[in-house]
């Protein structure tokens, strides 16, 4: 474990580069002693190992043999009895006796002291023994391509089979987040389709304004890309989530206008979606309009102090929004176009395409009776002379 783990670290230090605060968990130089208490000669000489860790504390931290608490204090104070100063050394073990029914015995006796590498702390996680490998990017580089850098060299090397070597940290977080919004997406997509099946009574338009959803998430893309900022999985995933329940109140309310010219006032299909589009114009604007103002203050990092007339710009607490309300007002904006051209034009195809497929199945039945018609006329028959 720590010659591995000296290994990755070696590679941090020469290989990887804009990375800073670069620091692994192996344990630091240093020796520790460890005492190994034969039981069987010591039980020989009449004594056990109880004993024997009273007179080594007497070496180290000291044997407690009570407590005391002063009038003015409220916490007490251990009472621990120590050799001298000078005496507190780990050759003093050699002259170690203990007190038994035979009287004085010497620790050595039974006692084996060897030293070994220091351990100054043990980590374990789901029960494994853990060491770690820590470093930070550096200032405008991105963790997740130093990520990719290292993951490509663990595994061109050859390891050990009883170690795995896994990323924790930053992008172990980043991973666990990406799958908690996947699964709420997918979620508030479910209930999406259950309340919208029940209210349109159709899958086919359900299925519109699912699209509308998932295609709104390219206006998401495009705001990244103009505004230079990077896809966060937590705050531009959030307002994915909350962008689908905007874009889904635009379509229901141009749906559900179309679907009430079609079916009660029984408007023929085209000239339904043409009046639901001029009719629920208006509403469908405004709410993307007052959503987009709402949040631009957010988006542009501009906090306004109405109380104190106070106008500030990129404060500490709005840079945590923006790329959430970012999201938001360019996924809406394009969810908008998508909700007053694709939608519409998505209502009327399955009309149209009948009708044509009806128009060119009736011309070519037109075509099979006219193949059948000779091409040349018969022969007229001669006309009777006439009598004299």
């Amino acid at each position: 474990m720590e010659e591995t783990t000296r290994r990755v670290r070696k590679y941090f230090d020469e290989q990887v580069t804009d990375i800073r605060d670069v620091e692994d968990s192996t344990p630091l130089p240093g020796i520790e002693w460890v005492l190994d208490v034969d039981r069987k000669e010591a039980a020989r000489f009449g004594t056990d190992i109880l004993s024997v860790g009273s007179m080594i504390q007497l070496v180290t931290n000291g044997l407690l043999i009570g407590t005391y608490r002063p009038d003015d204090a409220e916490d007490e104070i251990d009472i621990r009895v120590r050799l001298p100063r000078g005496e507190r050394t780990i050759n003093q073990l050699d002259q170690l006796r203990v007190v038994t029914k035979n009287g004085p015995v010497p620790l050595t006796n039974f006692v084996t002291r060897k030293a070994q590498q220091k351990v100054s702390s043990i980590t374990r996680r789901d029960g494994r023994y853990m060491m770690l490998v820590k470093a930070n990017a550096a200032n405008g580089v991105l963790g997740g391509d130093k990520i990719a850098q290292i993951d490509k060299w663990l595994k061109q090397q050859t390891w050990p089979t009883d170690i795995d070597l896994v990323f924790k940290g930053a992008d172990e977080d980043q991973k666990k987040s990406g799958e908690f919004l996947v699964k709420a997406m997918i979620g508030a997509l479910f209930m999406m389709f259950i309340i919208l099946v029940t209210q349109f009574n159709s899958f086919y338009q359900t299925a519109i304004t699912l699209l509308t959803v998932m295609l709104s998430l390219v206006g998401v893309l495009i705001g990244m890309m103009v505004t230079g900022q990077l896809f966060s999985i937590i705050m531009t995933g959030t307002g994915v989530v909350a962008l689908a329940g905007i874009v889904v109140n635009n379509s229901i309310v141009l749906i559900d206008t179309f679907n009430h010219f079609h079916k009660e006032l029984k408007i023929p299909v085209v000239d339904a979606a043409l009046r639901a589009s001029a009719q629920r114009l208006r509403p469908v604007l405004l709410t993307t309009i007052t959503t987009i103002c709402g949040l631009a203050p957010m988006a542009l990092q501009i906090n306004l102090d109405f109380f104190n007339r106070i106008v500030q710009l990129g404060s500490v607490t709005s840079i945590w929004w923006v790329q959430l309300s970012t999201a938001i007002i360019f996924g809406l904006g394009f969810a908008t176009i998508l909700t007053l051209i694709l939608t519409p034009t998505l209502l009327t195809m399955p009309t149209i395409l009948k009708r044509n497929f009806v128009r060119k199945k009736a011309l070519r039945r037109r075509g099979k009776r006219a193949a059948i018609q000779p091409k040349t006329m018969p022969p007229l028959q001669e006309m009777p002379k006439a009598a004299e």
